[in-house]
Order: C-alpha cells, then sequence, then structure tokens
C-alpha cells in the first residue's frame, strides 16, 4: 500500500523514467510513503487501472509525454471514474503547455507545468495535510539543481541488469530552434560535479554499464564535459556504454584526445544537424556552422571510434524535397554511421507554430504531431518520405544490409536513389511494418538485380559481406535506440 502513486508509460521495457525518480527523490518525509509504478504500451489500461487501485493511494501523480499522451489520458479518466475522491495531479512536457485545452487535463485536480521535481513534494504535502490550494495549475519555476536531491539510487537492480541508466549534468539549452521545447528555457544550470561522480560511482560499483544523457548540448561546457569523460575514463570497464547529444561543431582538439582513449562500442553521439539550408536554419532560429560540423563529423569518423547518429528533419519551414535530399547527400557523405530522418513535429508550446500561416503548415492533431502537408511538400510527398524513412532504419541504420544499402545508393543523389526503391518496396508490399529480414533481403535482390541490373555477383558478394557484419557484430555491445525528451 502506498499513499502516493508515481506513474508513466515509458516507451519499452529497456528504459526507465527518470523523472519520476527525481520526483520521488525530492519527496522528503513522504517518500516511504511512496511507490512508482512504471507501465509500457503493451500492457492495456485495465491492467495499469488495477495496478494502481490495489495500492489504494490518495494522490497518484502521471508523467505526460508525447509518447504516451493517449494512454495516460485514459488511465486518468478511468481512474477518476472509478474512484472520484482520488486526487490525481499531472505534470510532464506534453501538459505543460497549452494546458486548458487538453481533455486529460479536465480529469485532474491539479496540473504541475515545467519541472515539477520541488514542487510535486509541496504539493503532495499540502494535499495531505488537508489544506490543497485553489488554483488547479501550478507553474513550477526551474529548480536550482544545488537544490535537488539526485535519484541514482533509485535505481534497481532490475534497472542496473535490463536497462537504459538516465543521467543528466546539466538541464536548458542556449539555443532557441523553433522546433524544440528546450527553446523555452535559455538558461543552462549545472549540477555540481563532485555530487554526480559520487552518485554515479555508486551506480556503477552495482554494475550500472549503459548511461543515457539527456542533456540538450552535452559539449556546450568543455571544462565540465572534459571533467565527466575523465570520470569514466578513470571508471572504464566492460560492456561501457555512453550516449551524449553533442552540438556538431563545438569539438576542440582536448576533446578529441579524450574520446580517443575510450574503447571501441563505448561512445555513441547524437548530434543534430537537422539542416543544411542556412536560409532555412535562419529562419528557425538554429545557430550552427556547417562548415564545422562537416569538419568534426569527418574528423570523428576518421580518428575515434564513436558510434555516430546523426538527426535531420523532414518538413521545416521553407524546405522543399529537392533541398532536403541535397542535405541528405551532404550528410550521407560525411558517413555517420546512422541517420535518423524524423518528421517535423509541432509540439505543444513550441514557437515553430508560429510559421503555420506563411507555410501552411499542417500537423496531425494526434500524438506526435507530425507534419502532415506544406506549401513545398504535399501530403504525398510527405506519405513518401515517411516511408523513405522507415525503410532507411530498417535497410541503413539497422547495419544489417549496410552492404546492400551502398549499392542500392551508388552514384549520384543518393537520396532519389533510395527513394525509388522505397517506393518500389511499398508497392510490392503495401506495407512498411512487420516484413521478415529474410522477406526483405529477398526484395532487396530482387531489385538490385532486375530492376537496377545489377550483376548478381556484385549483388551476392554484398550479402555475403552484410552476414559476416551481422555476425562479426553480434557479440558486441550494441548501439542504443533512444526517445528524445522532446519527440519522442
Amino acid at each position: 500500500m502506498a499513499e502516493i502513486i508515481l506513474t508513466t508509460l515509458n516507451a519499452g521495457y529497456g528504459h526507465c523514467s527518470f523523472g519520476l525518480r527525481y520526483l520521488m527523490a525530492n519527496l522528503g518525509e513522504l517518500k516511504s510513503r511512496t511507490r512508482i509504478l512504471e507501465f509500457t504500451p503493451d500492457l492495456r489500461v485495465p491492467e495499469m487501472v488495477e495496478a494502481v487501485l490495489l495500492q489504494n493511494p490518495k494522490i497518484v501523480g502521471i508523467g505526460v509525454y508525447v509518447w504516451s499522451a493517449r494512454e495516460c489520458a485514459m488511465l486518468a479518466a478511468e481512474l477518476k471514474r472509478l474512484r472520484p475522491e482520488l486526487v490525481i495531479v499531472l505534470g510532464g512536457p506534453e501538459i505543460s503547455h497549452e494546458t486548458e485545452g487538453q481533455e486529460i487535463c479536465n480529469c485532474a485536480d491539479f496540473v504541475i507545468t515545467g519541472e515539477g521535481d520541488l514542487a510535486f513534494a509541496r504539493l503532495c504535502e499540502q494535499i495531505l495535510a488537508g489544506r490543497p490550494p485553489a488554483e488547479k495549475i501550478i507553474a513550477a519555476p526551474p529548480p536550482d539543481p544545488e537544490r535537488l536531491a539526485l535519484p541514482y539510487e533509485l535505481y534497481t537492480d532490475e534497472d542496473i541488469s535490463n536497462r537504459v541508466i538516465y543521467a543528466e549534468a546539466s538541464r536548458g539549452c542556449p539555443f532557441a530552434c523553433d522546433f524544440c521545447l528546450s527553446s523555452l528555457s535559455a538558461a543552462v544550470r549545472a549540477f555540481p560535479l563532485e555530487r554526480l561522480f559520487a552518485a554515479w560511482r555508486i551506480l556503477m560499483d552495482r554494475g550500472a554499464l549503459r548511461f543515457k544523457f539527456t542533456d540538450r548540448t552535452f559539449n556546450l561546457d568543455i571544462r565540465a564535459v572534459s571533467a565527466i569523460l575523465n570520470f569514466f575514463l578513470e571508471n572504464v570497464r566492460p560492456g561501457l556504454f555512453l550516449h551524449f547529444e553533442m552540438v556538431p561543431d563545438r569539438f576542440p582538439d582536448e576533446l578529441f584526445a579524450l574520446i580517443n582513449k575510450f574503447p571501441a562500442g563505448s561512445l555513441q553521439f547524437e548530434v543534430g544537424i537537422q539542416t543544411f539550408n542556412e536560409t532555412v536554419a535562419a529562419r528557425i532560429n538554429r545557430r550552427q556552422d556547417n562548415h564545422a560540423s562537416e569538419k568534426n563529423i569527418r574528423r570523428l569518423r576518421r580518428e575515434t571510434a564513436a558510434y555516430l547518429h546523426a538527426d535531420l528533419i523532414v518538413g521545416l519551414p521553407g524546405e522543399d524535397l529537392a533541398g532536403f535530399a541535397s542535405g541528405f547527400d551532404r550528410l550521407l557523405a560525411l558517413d555517420p554511421h546512422e541517420i535518423q530522418v524524423g518528421i517535423l513535429k509541432r509540439l505543444r508550446g513550441a514557437p515553430i507554430a508560429r510559421h503555420d500561416s506563411q507555410w501552411g503548415m499542417v500537423y496531425s492533431p494526434y500524438p506526435p504531431y507530425e507534419l502532415r502537408e506544406n506549401k513545398l511538400l504535399d501530403f504525398f510527398t510527405m506519405q513518401r518520405v515517411r516511408r523513405f524513412a522507415r525503410y532507411w532504419d530498417l535497410i541503413s541504420n539497422s547495419g544489417v544490409f549496410a552492404e546492400t544499402a551502398k549499392l542500392i545508393c551508388a552514384g549520384p543523389g543518393a537520396f532519389n536513389n533510395f527513394m525509388d526503391l522505397s517506393g518500389w518496396l511499398y508497392g510490392q508490399t503495401r506495407q512498411t511494418h512487420a516484413i521478415s529480414r529474410s522477406r526483405l533481403r529477398e526484395l532487396l535482390r530482387t531489385y538490385l538485380t532486375e530492376v537496377l541490373k545489377q550483376p548478381a555477383s556484385t549483388v551476392n558478394a554484398a550479402a555475403e559481406r552484410d552476414a559476416l557484419r551481422s555476425h562479426l557484430n553480434s557479440g558486441r555491445p550494441g548501439r542504443q535506440r533512444q526517445i528524445r525528451r522532446d519527440a519522442n
């Protein structure tokens, strides 16, 4: 039994809720009266409701994210129908903006907008003391990291053995990109490093090896990032895996020197290019030195063993298909290990909405609010690009068909070449999911030999190299697919 339940839906079993653990850590004396219940989308809502009500709580705090908004709304509605006296508190990025217009908020007694680490504790104290606040919507100011209790002791042995451990060294972002919610909090707030090192050392002594840092610009402060990398170098052990989101144009020589000391398979960098079009970048307030970014990505690939995951966004206001294709080909030539083609989303509260009228931006009204069309990309073109992104993930990003993908993209216009394959694949299958690997292998062989008229010997040799690569990589620590906080 617990008086307070903290709950949310994670994207999958391999993920932990960092936010709920921060709330729990900062509950003070109420911590012993609280329990965290984490669910995944494969569990039906009635079973989630049952798990919550079995604890007979007085307060239920629900963390709402773009990937879980629908299920959280159903959970809140059913809890309130069954137990009207239950106090439901909502928090999280999905309900922190455009709050009053959301149906889920009608089911809640209180909504905390912003970072609720400390505000949730105060609210629970008031409710349990019989002095709930009069206002329903509580705007939480950004907390000082030095005042926050750290959540790392709340990772369980099961978390350490089976899930990614989320960590952070700072909050906020100095940039103001229109598509990102981090643009709403320009001030960067850093955590005291010694406190972090002490907590992380305990985690590693318990066996934690896989860390995903949620910092939006991890390499912003070179002094801090150097200290953190040195900490992990001092504690390096087989199986260590670290994921960081890096600003691509900020890699001084001393950072390269540190990166070079890590063994292969231990570092993954998410580098957000988003667009190479400088006019489009200026339109969405994105500051980036493209020349420096290209230079750094080449150097990272040439001189280090870091795994590079690069991001591009399709649908930005003012960028047509030819412009995106040019940017894709430019990025592909830099040879990152993985290119994620993301569809532009209109996250609640993000400034990207200011372009809606001028560029005819039409988004889905349902999470994750992806772009459906604009003045330069009609609905059918967006559908083609969406299929491109899915097939690129299956064929190239997966690493299973890396050599075969090179044959498909060979020659000028790699994007257009793969777009042709994408159209052909969809024509053959009418599906983008639930395609077995063996069927996909046969479809690719057919396309290369019968449509592109490539010699069977060349195609078979590429397939054999792919099979060998998959075999060699099967025993190594894999890259970790992550869910970003603002997108999902």
